[in-house]
């Protein structure tokens, strides 16, 4: 695979995560961050710290997005009107018609759009969606997902709707992009969320949420995001039951995944949920940069990415309304390509 001049926007958290990434695959980094911290960052990674937006993407082969949300769509639409592919944190955006704008100008221009879906490359959920299309549960008819950490407090814009989506879109639409890839389109959503829900969020604040998303061919998904208070432990599980039986997993509780067997009466079989010794992220953008160069299809798309925003979207509006939220068939809409935004 040849060097890729990779431009990543954004020195924090996900940032810090995403760059030990490229640089394992031998990429040449140029960070740009509008907060300042790129040069700290740079300097610990052995990257290249740049003064502007433009500076960052112009030559760049690929630009990483990882910035608040609602500076998503601008700096994709600069990216991709300079001619780069995208590796952009998910959400893709606040709203669908944003992120569908997003994919149709990356298409128009030939270049490839990626959203940070990183749970699809955890080996538990990789391993699930094996089992799931392998027939292994049969007929799938119900799913949990739950999804739980502490409130993050530390980078005031996540409490911000207007910013982040709040729980419902920034935390929860993990689990609503893993159940659409496992069962189907979801065609109606009903969401509720409860705690502190506005900007600022002061330190112990909570927030829940929990969505019922019904797929076209019947399957009933709950999601379920808690954000809790300082010492809150970070842990994953899901229960997905079907006419072949039950699988579960605890990301706390043990490592593998258990199932039943339909009528089982003894307990649980483990089934080892897959290759833990390397970083997700690192599998993840693995993929991206072997499709940039050229190579097969990773497994999310920026499709993919519209359609989780989609969901996430009409659960905010039913979590509003109280009411379920019918989805109608996504449409695509033909974007320009734009350097709009590039100053910066």
């Amino acid at each position: 695979m040849a060097e890729l001049e990779v431009a990543l926007i954004g020195a924090g958290g996900i940032a810090r995560t995403h760059l030990p990434a490229w640089t394992a695959l031998g990429a040449r980094v140029r960070l740009y961050a509008p907060d300042g911290r790129a040069p700290a960052l740079a300097r610990e990674f052995g990257a290249t710290s740049v003064g502007s937006l433009r500076e960052a993407i112009t030559g760049a082969g690929v630009v990483d997005v990882c910035t608040p949300t609602d500076t998503h769509r601008e700096i994709t639409l600069a990216a991709v009107g300079a001619g780069a592919h995208v590796l952009c944190e998910k959400p893709l955006s606040l709203g669908a018609a944003e992120a569908g704008e997003m994919a149709d100008a990356a298409e128009a221009a030939g270049v490839r759009l990626y959203p940070g879906h990183v749970v699809r490359f955890f080996p538990a959920y990789a391993r699930l969606r094996d089992l799931v299309a392998g027939g292994a549960l049969g007929r799938v008819a119900v799913a949990r997902f739950t999804r739980t950490g502490r409130y993050p407090t530390w980078s005031g814009w996540f409490a911000d709707p207007a910013r982040s989506g709040g729980i419902l879109t920034d935390q929860m639409i993990h689990d609503m992009d893993i159940a659409r890839w496992l069962f189907g389109d979801v065609v109606r959503v009903h969401a509720r969320q409860q705690g502190h829900v506005t900007a600022p969020a002061p330190e112990g604040a909570v927030a829940t949420g929990t969505a019922v998303l019904t797929h076209a061919d019947g399957t009933i998904t709950q999601v379920v995001g808690v954000w809790g208070p300082p010492g809150t432990p970070f842990r994953t599980t899901f229960h997905v039951s079907g006419t072949g039986g039950t699988l579960q997993h605890d990301s706390r509780a043990h490592p593998d995944l258990r199932i039943t067997g339909a009528g089982a009466d003894g307990p649980a079989e483990g089934i080892p949920a897959g290759d833990f010794g390397e970083s997700p992220y690192l599998t993840q953008i693995r993929e991206f940069a072997e499709a940039f160069a050229g190579g097969p299809e990773p497994r999310v798309s920026g499709r993919d990415g519209v359609a989780a925003v989609r969901i996430a979207e009409a659960a905010a509006e039913s979590a509003r309304t109280g009411q379920a939220v019918e989805l109608a068939p996504l449409t695509t809409t033909a974007a320009a390509v734009s350097t709009e935004g590039i100053d910066q």
